[in-house]
């Protein structure tokens, strides 16, 4: 938990503060740095100002690299062919965005694609975000689950960019009737969370009564789908309407739907997936041994019949 008691609406000088050492900044630079976007930085390094400004530029230094804003459908749509990971056609009681995801829809070897379609999805969320709502939640279903759906590499790169360049953005994560082979990948991954991150993550039961109590909390249960205990069954994912439902949102938000980043120019699904080639031995080599049981992390040894939420 955060050692700083300062509430949000209190931030005003030290948002202040950060704007003075953030100096003079480009037109777009400028535009992300809202009191609000500030705020969740701020929050983020427990009010220290240095830290936060730090941390900030280290994302606006990304973002013009990166051009996460320049991300679009066409660019990353095979990634989301199988629903992988989706868009919600509904929020949490709180009006929170939410994502889907479902390990075992994994339908690619790249990377690199697969961290841009979650920046990709990322930036969808946040765009449909309601005016006064921040963060977003994630619901993860294992169903159908096997270790080869996941990659220890992909996972820390999830950690390092959710955490480093969207502060503040995940409200809580629910992961939903993990299998016990994903203890020993969760207790590898669980050393790159920030302890604010460990806690908004819930592991979540179907047989278990506080699950379902938790969701209750959470979701309207006539709209959250039948997949993860809900009584929607017209939300299981379409990958034509999606497709034509973010093709939509992309000329609402952006003008057009034919942008290509200058930073994905060699990052087609075939080059991608190539480029990624050089580094799948290490990856492989730490996936296996965490499907074998024969890898620990050196912060977390112990085992137990159930994470901790």
């Amino acid at each position: 938990m955060s050692s700083d008691s300062t509430k949000p609406e209190d931030y005003l000088n030290k948002i202040n503060e950060v704007r003075t050492l953030l100096g003079a900044l480009p037109e777009k630079s400028s535009e992300f740095c809202s009191d609000a976007a500030i705020t969740r930085y701020l929050a983020a390094r427990n009010g220290h100002v240095k830290k936060a400004t730090k941390m900030l530029k280290e994302t606006l230094k990304w973002r013009t690299q990166y051009k996460p804003e320049e991300i679009r459908w066409e660019e990353i749509a095979r990634e989301a062919e199988t629903g992988k990971i989706y868009r919600a056609n509904y929020t949490d009681k709180y009006g929170r965005t939410v994502l889907v995801m479902k390990p075992s829809s994994q339908n690619t070897k790249s990377y690199k694609g697969q961290i841009r379609f979650l920046v990709y999805c990322m930036e969808n969320a946040i765009l449909n975000l309601s005016d006064n709502q921040e963060q977003m939640v994630w619901l993860i279903d294992f169903h159908g689950f096997n270790m080869s759906h996941i990659s220890l590499k992909v996972s820390r790169e999830t950690a390092h960019v959710l955490q480093e360049h969207y502060p503040e953005r995940l409200g809580m994560a629910i992961l939903y009737n993990p299998p016990k082979i994903f203890e020993p990948f969760y207790k590898m991954v669980k050393p790159f969370l920030e302890p604010k991150t460990c806690n908004k993550v819930k592991f979540v039961y179907s047989d278990d009564n506080l699950s379902k109590k938790l969701l209750e909390d959470l979701f309207d249960m006539e709209q959250l789908e039948v997949a993860f205990g809900g009584k929607n069954s017209d939300a299981s994912f379409s990958f034509e309407k999606y497709a034509e439902k973010m093709r939509g949102d992309d000329l609402k938000f952006f003008g057009n739907t034919t942008v290509v980043s200058s930073a994905s120019a060699h990052l087609s699904n075939s080059d991608s997936e190539a480029s990624d080639f050089e580094n799948t031995n290490l990856e492989d080599k730490e996936d296996e041994k965490i499907k074998n049981g024969t890898l620990q992390s050196p912060l977390d040894t112990t085992r137990t019949s159930k994470p901790e939420a």
